[in-house]
This record gives structure tokens, C-alpha cells and sequence, in this order.
């Protein structure tokens, strides 16, 4: 009897214990480095300061973040995980950077200033020791809304919120070595509205810094002002720059799509080419929540992907808005990668990219991690309570009766 009710005493120990070692276990994300889809030869890069390491950043995206707004399951188990995902994350892979490509509130187009601040709270909670690192945030159509109702002076303040992006929700950096330029994409969806025409300034002065940069001051200057025109308005700078000698471009949406297209289907990295331009329709999930302001498939207009191409010439690419991981091949040989959602909101297996840019190489290495199915954390709880529950009735049943 006493035996039984010291193994009685000692079952919620037992418990907790096992859950603890379990949620330490699931917490830490499962990490595959992906073969590259582009030929990418070896060569080394000339003038490279030696004392510089290779730069691995994380990224991230479609948070999906609801604030003040957040009810019990969100903010005590989903956002809760999503912490815990991030802080181990962090000390598994030990990134330099983080990047979030947009969609951080789920509904903040529709959130007043005092919303936005609570949701820009649970962000800085769930970021954790990321807070700590560089960091580079982009806006989504869900932060600032579609064209019809986007609003010059709440994309500036919403922008201001973040490191690094001008008043257009645009920004430029450079960090070991390695230079930046991320868009505020929604724009480009627009006709004649101003942020549109400050988002081209932003690749018109990037394009010119570039040449500068590569062909010297005098030739640039000589080629200030020489100019091709484009449909809808679009204008382009003349630009000798070779194809992939630009920066690590970020944005939004993917830009239009010909060519091929890696998805991620279970373990597999399958290949698949759809003529439409648009998102496979393979890579959009049912049963989740709404798609927000913009469908899923959504990417740049071709005439503006056409434009960044020939003005900023990129390195390698890096979007977001279709929730799932993609990695595809411009016809020019570009590589552009399609950052999967991190959040169970609206999918069951989240997930995020490692980006890692070598030093003395031009080739930029891919590593797809992803994070525990919601699905499954679910029936392990359950199965732990039930567990609990039938040792309960067992050893009730087991126990002794006292003389009558």
C-alpha cells in the first residue's frame, strides 16, 4: 500500500519530467543543406579581406503575429512554441543575421497604432536573443494592406518601426562584405501611386551606386540620364552590369516566374515547371486561414520583374507571401528562394531558410530547417494525458481496501 501511494505521489514528477525533456527535443529544428538548382562554378572573388568569415543568416517569414488580439491558444501554446523554436534556433545554428520577409502581423492593415505596438511587443518577446543581431525586417501585403486602400503616411509609420527601411518601406545595407537591397514589393502591385514611383527612385539609385561601383565614377556620370523605355510607365537606366553581379535582393512577393521551380513535397525536392509564371498550384495548402489582402500565387508584374532584373542585376534572391519553400531558376540563371511560413496558423510543418554566403566564393549555400508539426505536439499531450489518466485509474484500482 505504501508503495503504491508513494508510485501515486511520484506519477506528476515523472510527468513534468518527461515533458520538459520532450519539449527541450521538439524545440530544436531539423536541418537539410539543399544542392544548388543553379550552375554556380567556384570562382574566387577578388579583393576579399581575408579576416572575414563566411556570413550564415537565418530567415523567416510570414509570422503571422495578431498582438492584443491573440487569443489563449495563440498566445500560450502556438506563440509560446514559435519562442522556444526561435531561441533554439538560435543556439543550434548560431546565425549572424536575421532576415523577416514581411507578413509579421496577421491583420495589420486593419490594426490601429496602438494595435501595431502590441504586436510589435510580441515580436520583440518572440525574436528573443535574435534582438541581439543584426536584423532586417520587410513589409508584407498583410502589414500594410492591398493597393486600393495603401496609405503613403501608415506604410511610413509602420516602417519606422523597423530597422533600416526609408519611408517608401525600402532599404539598403551592407554586412560583411555582402550588400543588400530589399523592396517594398506591395508597391510595385500599384499604378500611378507615390510609393511606387519612391520604390523605383530607391532601385534607380541603387542601380547607379552599382555601376559606379563597378565601372568607376566617370563612366557612370556618362551614363546618367540614358534611359529605356518599358510598358506601364517603367523606365530603365542604360546597365552593362553582367547578370548575378548585383546585391542580395529581399522582398515580398516572388517576382514573375518562367523557368524552373524546386519544391519541397515531404522529403523529396522535386522539380516541376509551370508556364503560367505564377505559384505552382501545388504549393498552396487548404484548410488554413485566409490568404489576406493578396492570393497566394500572387508575384511581381512581369513588366516590373523585368525592370529589377535589368536595373539591379541580383545576386540571388530571397521572397516570401506563398507560405510554402521553393527554390527557382530565372532564365538569366538567377536563383530565386521562396522563404516557407513560420507559424502554425496557417500550416502544420513551419519552417525557415539558412542562407550562407561565402567569403572567397561567389556561391551562396541553402539549408532548409524545419520546425515540429503542430500536429504531432498535439497528440503527444494527448497521448500524455491519457497516459496520466489511465495510470489514475489503475492504481485506484490496484490499491488496497481497508478492513471493515
Amino acid at each position: 500500500m505504501m508503495a503504491a501511494v508513494a508510485w501515486r505521489s511520484l506519477l506528476p514528477v515523472i510527468m513534468i519530467s518527461i515533458f520538459m525533456v520532450y519539449e527541450e527535443w521538439v524545440s530544436f529544428p531539423s536541418c537539410k543543406l539543399l544542392p544548388s538548382t543553379t550552375y554556380s562554378p567556384d570562382k574566387h572573388v577578388e579583393n576579399v579581406d581575408d579576416s572575414l568569415e563566411d556570413l550564415k543568416v537565418m530567415m523567416v517569414a510570414n509570422l503571422l503575429l495578431l498582438g492584443s488580439e491573440a487569443g489563449f491558444v495563440n498566445l500560450y501554446f502556438r506563440d509560446y512554441y514559435m519562442s522556444k523554436f526561435f531561441k533554439k534556433s538560435f543556439q543550434s545554428l548560431n546565425p549572424d543575421m536575421l532576415l523577416v520577409l514581411g507578413d509579421v502581423s496577421a491583420k495589420g492593415s486593419e490594426l490601429s497604432r496602438t494595435k501595431w505596438l502590441s504586436v510589435l511587443h510580441q515580436f520583440d518577446n518572440m525574436l528573443g536573443p535574435f534582438l541581439d543581431l543584426p536584423l532586417h525586417v520587410i513589409l508584407g501585403d498583410r502589414d500594410v494592406g492591398e493597393c486600393s486602400g495603401l496609405c503613403a503616411n501608415s506604410v511610413t509609420w509602420i516602417a519606422r518601426n523597423f530597422p533600416g527601411l526609408d519611408s517608401s518601406g525600402c532599404g539598403a545595407f551592407e554586412i560583411s562584405n555582402i550588400s543588400f537591397v530589399s523592396l517594398n514589393a506591395v508597391a510595385l502591385l500599384c499604378g500611378n501611386n507615390k510609393l511606387r514611383f519612391d520604390v523605383e527612385k530607391v532601385i534607380e539609385r541603387e542601380s547607379v551606386g552599382l555601376q559606379m561601383e563597378i565601372e568607376g565614377m566617370d563612366e557612370a556620370n556618362n551614363g546618367f540620364g540614358m534611359f529605356s523605355e518599358m510598358s506601364n510607365d517603367f523606365r530603365w537606366r542604360v546597365n552593362a552590369m553582367k547578370s548575378s553581379s548585383g546585391p542580395v535582393l529581399l522582398l515580398h512577393f516572388p517576382l514573375y516566374r518562367s523557368g524552373k521551380t524546386h519544391i519541397w513535397e515531404g522529403s523529396t525536392f522535386k522539380s516541376i515547371i509551370d508556364p503560367s509564371g505564377k505559384v505552382p498550384a501545388s504549393a498552396q495548402r487548404e484548410g488554413f486561414s485566409g490568404t489576406g489582402p493578396y492570393d497566394l500565387s500572387q508575384t511581381v508584374p512581369p513588366n516590373a520583374t523585368e525592370y529589377i532584373f535589368h536595373a539591379l542585376k541580383p545576386r540571388i534572391i530571397f521572397s516570401a507571401h506563398t507560405q510554402e519553400f521553393s527554390d527557382h531558376t530565372h532564365p538569366d540563371g538567377t536563383r530565386e528562394v521562396t522563404i516557407p511560413a513560420m507559424t502554425w496558423k496557417v500550416r502544420d510543418d513551419p519552417g525557415f531558410i539558412v542562407a550562407t554566403f561565402q567569403r572567397n566564393k561567389s556561391a551562396v549555400s541553402v539549408t532548409y530547417c524545419s520546425v515540429a508539426r503542430e500536429s504531432r505536439i498535439l497528440i503527444a499531450y494527448t497521448s500524455a494525458l491519457v497516459l496520466f489518466l489511465f495510470f489514475i485509474v489503475v492504481s485506484n484500482t490496484l490499491e488496497p481496501k481497508g478492513l471493515s
